[in-house]
């Protein structure tokens, strides 16, 4: 027994100096403990992290300045003489009921949060006869349309809400290739959808070759309905208005295309002040420089850039000593990459705006300053002499118009929504290539056929990249 109890006392003397050593170590080396293997079939032991990287703080921020835009327009059939013409239908024994309005919608951007302005694209409200604005807190507003450029395919719109949220303009002209942004829109009429991507090529043309083109093109899913929606970058400044996509049945594979915001801003600058885009001109026509042309100038390291083959006479360029052959290689200090490039640039600089080309002449680089100057074709109205054209306008066709050099012609510069002209299916932007089979080449080539006609004109227009009849009865 003495020994046993002696035993005990050894084993209690062993434990206590056991777990003294133990507490002693966990105060000395609590690192060491910590980073300890648990225990096989333990759960892991998790360092503690940060939040979660995300884009959501930017999308609460931006998203109430994207709005919804719904459309009710007018039927195509209701714009068609022929099938508003009660012969006609009764000998196709067509039903006699007037054609439903469609409905439709699209988004758009506030981007004016105190005089409530709305940018979106042209072929959202094309043929609207009335437009309604819905916010992200669902209020909904009547919009005004200030007015609308199809070249560019911008519009702007107008209500009257108090407590809007504004995006602000960034610039388009720093954007890079790779660089991240956000879509925002409302596709297929699903509400409100953001996605991401990158920016996958800049100075896109080729889309419309009826229009003024500079498109960013981008991964992010842009689908029907996001038209006229917000690009943004990732701090959460508008740098383009989404506007068109390639994809089999209009669907989303990846390349989408938006207005760079640069261009939709000078456009929204002028439809503000004007209701329209009163484009200038240089009188200069230019083409790509190629490098054969390089080559033979002796700028075989320049790729980018535009000829000048040839120069009106009288007109700005004229003035300031331009001749054919010159390479304009900057306007305004900024790199031009083409022919394209600076006719965009000319379109959307205010008339009377002073400019700077910068050339390349026998060798030698050198700056001229031009002012663009006011358009001067002929323009009418046919009100009186064709009671049923009340309400447009027609101009000669002149090199500010991306159709000039195509076609002959005379553009609808202008139609009154609701005017006899319109109600006829005239629309602005319209080119007039015959009257009653005969060509016309001006206005008043055009005034002449109108008189000549008994009262019943057939007209060939071309309206974007088709053609088509109309057909206006006295």
């Amino acid at each position: 027994m003495a020994g046993f109890a002696r035993t005990r006392a050894s084993l209690a003397r062993w434990l206590f100096l056991t777990v003294l050593l133990a507490l002693s170590w966990r105060a000395e080396f609590p690192s060491a403990l910590a980073q300890s293997p648990a225990p096989l079939g333990s759960p892991p032991t998790l360092a503690p992290l940060g939040p979660p990287p995300t884009l959501a703080p930017l999308i609460e921020a931006v998203t109430p300045a994207v709005v919804n835009i719904a459309v009710i327009s007018r039927s195509p059939a209701a714009d068609n003489p022929l099938l508003r013409d009660p012969f006609f239908r009764r000998f196709f024994n067509l039903p006699d009921a007037a054609p439903r309005p469609e409905l439709s919608a699209g988004s758009g951007v506030i981007v004016d949060a105190r005089r409530g302005l709305i940018l979106t694209n042209h072929h959202v409200i094309e043929r609207a006869s009335e437009a309604v604005v819905t916010l992200k807190d669902r209020r909904s507003f009547k919009a005004r349309l200030v007015g609308s450029d199809p070249d560019t395919d911008i519009a702007l719109l107008q209500v009257e809400a108090e407590g809007l949220t504004a995006l602000p303009f960034g610039d388009s002209d720093a954007l890079r290739v790779g660089d991240y942004v956000v879509a925002i829109g409302n596709p297929f009429g699903l509400g409100q959808t953001v996605t991401s991507g990158i920016v996958s090529a800049l100075g896109r043309t080729g889309i419309n070759v009826d229009g003024y083109e500079d498109f960013i093109q981008t991964d992010a899913s842009i689908n029907p309905g996001n038209s006229g929606g917000a690009l943004v970058d990732l701090r959460g400044r508008l740098i383009g208005i989404n506007t068109a996509i390639i994809g089999p049945a209009g669907g989303n594979v990846g390349i989408g295309f938006a207005v760079p915001a640069n261009m939709a801003r000078a456009v929204m600058n002028q439809l503000a002040e004007h209701g329209e885009v009163r484009r200038g001109r240089l009188g200069i026509g230019v083409q790509d420089l190629t490098p054969d042309l390089a080559q033979a100038i002796g700028l075989a390291r320049m790729t980018e850039g535009a000829v000048v083959t040839q120069v009106e006479p009288g007109s700005p360029a004229a003035d300031a000593g331009l001749v054919t052959g010159d390479v304009v290689l900057r306007f305004d200090g900024r790199p031009l990459r083409s022919a394209t490039d600076l006719r965009n640039r000319i379109g959307l600089a205010p008339v009377g705006q002073s400019v700077k080309l910068g050339l390349f002449r026998d060798g030698r680089p050198l700056e001229v300053t031009l002012r663009i100057a006011r358009p001067e074709p002929a323009s009418a109205r046919f009100d009186s002499a064709l009671p049923q054209l009340a309400g447009a306008a027609f101009r000669d066709l002149d090199p500010t118009l991306p159709v000039y050099g195509k076609v002959e012609g005379v553009l609808v510069s202008a139609c009154e929504p609701g005017s006899p002209a319109w109600s006829r299916g005239l629309r602005t932007g319209d080119v007039i290539l015959a009257v009653n089979r005969e060509s016309v080449r001006s206005v008043e080539e055009l005034r002449a056929r109108i008189v000549a006609s008994s009262g019943t004109l057939v007209l060939n227009l071309l309206r974007g990249n088709s053609a088509l009849l109309l057909v206006i009865r006295s």
